[in-house]
C-alpha cells in the first residue's frame, strides 16, 4: 500500500468529516443574526449545544494529521495564511465563549453583545474557510526552495471570495437544514424555506465556481475525466443536490440533512481528486508545488502515524456517534439550557 496515497485520502476524510459536522455549526451561528426573538436564539444555541466542541475536534485531528504526515505543507500553508487562520481562530474562539457567557447576565444589551459574538464568531470562518480553499485551487506563490510569501489583501482575490461566499452559502443550507430536523412548528417550516432559499444560491454559485475554476486552474481538469473516483464523486455531488428539494418539500427534513452532508462529502472528494497528487499547487510553477511525495515525512513516520489513526479513528466515530445519538430529538428548552 502506498502510506502517502493512504495519508493523502485520510486527510482529505478528516476535513470533509469536519466540514459535514462543524459545517451545520456555522451554518446554525449564521442563522442566529436572523432569528426573531430570544426564545429562537436560545433554540438555535441549544441544537448545537451539546455537540459543537466534538465536532470541532475533526479540525483538530485533520490538522496533526497534516503536520504529522506532511510537515512542509502544514508549515507553508499555516505561515502563508498565517493572518487568514488568525482571524478563523479568534472567531471561533468567541463564539465558544458567546455560548457560555449569553445567559449568564439578565440583561438585553449584555445578551445582544453575545448573539452578534456567535454570529459573527461562525460567519467569519464559513466564508474564510472557503477563501482558504479557493486560494489553494488557484494555486499559491511557492518558490523552487518552498517558501511562500503573499501579502493577506492577495488573498481576497475575485476567485477566492467567490469559493469563500459559496463555502457560506452552503454551510447556511446545511445549518438550515439541521435547524429543521431539530425544531418544529412555525420556526421548522422558516427554516424549511431557508434550505430551499440557500439551496438555489448554492446551485448558482456552485455552477459559476465550477466555470471560474475551468479559467483560473485548468491543470484541475487534466486526465480527471479517465479517473473512476471523479465520476463517483460527481453522480453523488449530482444525486444529492437534486434530492434536496425532493426531501424537504416532502418534509423528510432527516434526509435533507444527509442529502447536505453528502453533497458536502462529494464536493470535497472532487476537490480532493482534482488536486492529486499536489497538495498545494505553486502559481509560479507546477513543478514547484507540495506533493504527497516531495512534502511528506519519512515511511517510518507515516507507518507508525497510520497505526495509531487507525486505532483511534474508530474511537472518534463510535463517540460521535453516541453524543449524537444521546441528544438525538427535538430542542427543549428549560432553566439549564443556554
Amino acid at each position: 500500500m502506498d502510506l502517502n496515497i493512504a495519508w493523502f485520502a485520510l486527510i482529505w476524510v478528516l476535513f470533509a468529516g469536519y466540514a459535514i459536522l462543524d459545517g451545520f455549526d456555522l451554518g446554525v451561528g449564521v442563522l442566529h443574526l436572523f432569528a426573531r426573538d430570544n426564545r429562537e436564539r436560545r433554540i438555535h444555541m441549544n441544537a448545537i449545544g451539546p455537540v459543537w466542541d466534538g465536532n470541532e475536534v475533526w479540525l483538530l485531528t485533520a490538522g496533526g494529521a497534516l503536520f504529522a504526515a506532511f510537515p512542509p505543507v502544514y508549515a507553508t500553508v499555516f505561515s502563508g495564511l498565517y493572518l487568514a487562520l488568525m482571524l478563523v481562530l479568534f472567531a471561533l474562539i468567541f463564539r465558544a465563549v458567546s455560548m457560555e457567557f449569553r445567559g449568564q447576565v439578565d440583561r438585553p444589551g449584555w445578551r445582544r453583545v453575545w448573539d452578534w459574538s456567535f454570529g459573527l464568531g461562525s460567519l467569519v470562518p464559513a466564508i474564510i474557510f472557503g477563501v482558504a480553499v479557493g486560494n489553494i485551487l488557484r494555486g499559491l506563490p511557492i518558490e523552487a526552495d518552498g517558501t511562500l510569501n503573499v501579502p493577506f489583501l492577495a488573498l481576497l482575490n475575485p476567485y477566492a471570495l467567490l469559493i469563500g461566499i459559496l463555502s457560506l452559502v452552503m454551510f447556511v443550507m446545511h445549518g438550515a437544514a439541521y435547524l429543521a430536523v431539530k425544531t418544529e412548528g412555525d420556526l421548522q417550516q422558516r427554516m424549511a424555506r431557508w434550505t430551499i432559499g440557500a439551496w438555489m444560491a448554492f446551485v448558482v454559485l456552485y455552477l459559476a465556481a465550477t466555470l471560474a475554476t475551468f479559467f483560473v486552474s485548468p491543470f484541475l481538469f487534466e486526465s480527471v475525466l479517465s479517473n473512476v473516483l471523479f465520476w463517483i464523486f460527481f453522480l453523488l455531488l449530482l444525486a444529492s443536490i437534486v434530492y434536496i428539494p425532493i426531501a424537504n418539500r416532502a418534509g423528510k427534513f432527516l434526509r435533507t440533512f444527509l442529502a447536505s452532508s453528502a453533497t458536502i462529502a462529494a464536493m470535497i472528494g472532487l476537490t480532493a481528486t482534482s488536486l492529486f497528487p499536489r497538495m498545494v499547487p505553486s502559481s509560479l510553477d507546477l513543478a514547484s508545488s507540495l506533493t504527497i511525495y516531495n512534502a511528506s515525512s519519512t515511511p517510518r513516520t507515516l507507518t507508525v502515524m497510520l497505526v495509531i489513526a487507525l486505532i483511534g479513528m474508530p474511537l472518534v466515530i463510535v463517540y460521535t456517534a453516541y453524543i449524537y445519538r444521546t441528544f438525538a430529538g427535538k430542542v427543549v428548552i428549560t432553566e439549564e439550557s443556554y
